[in-house]
């Protein structure tokens, strides 16, 4: 009984997944509207529309800059009904979420509607670089 390489290949990738899984952070995410220049990464060089400004956890003094997370909705945050979505969205770090931020990673609003509902305003993620 020995293994063929189409086996090996199937169980690399199956602990590949599990372990960035097991590597993803989770925090809460909150989005903003465009216009999504200027910020403060990059200025008014337009980096797209997915994108995410984080806070003091991810910030680490502008080294976050340009980081992109995979984030994908886990709940909600609150009441609103079924605030989810299927799937995730890659971001890419643009901007520094300083005071009043009300989650660790502060989506676009085109980001956020990939994963959940805007109108529930406020959803626990699961994030990873």
């Amino acid at each position: 009984m020995g293994f063929n390489i189409g086996s090996v290949f199937l169980i690399v990738a199956i602990v590949s997944c599990l372990i960035s899984v097991a590597h993803a952070a989770q925090g809460n995410a909150v989005y903003y509207d465009p216009p999504y220049t200027p910020s403060k990464c990059f200025g008014n060089r337009n980096k797209g529309a997915l994108v995410a400004g984080v806070s003091d956890a991810l910030w680490n003094g502008g080294a976050a800059c340009g980081r992109r997370y995979r984030v994908s909705c886990v709940r909600g945050a609150n009441k609103a009904p079924k605030p989810c979505r299927q799937g995730s969205v890659v971001v890419t770090v643009v901007d520094y979420c300083s005071r009043g931020c009300n989650g660790d990673i502060n989506l676009s609003k085109d980001a956020f509607s990939r994963i959940a509902d805007p109108n529930a305003g406020n959803v626990v993620i699961q994030y990873n670089q």
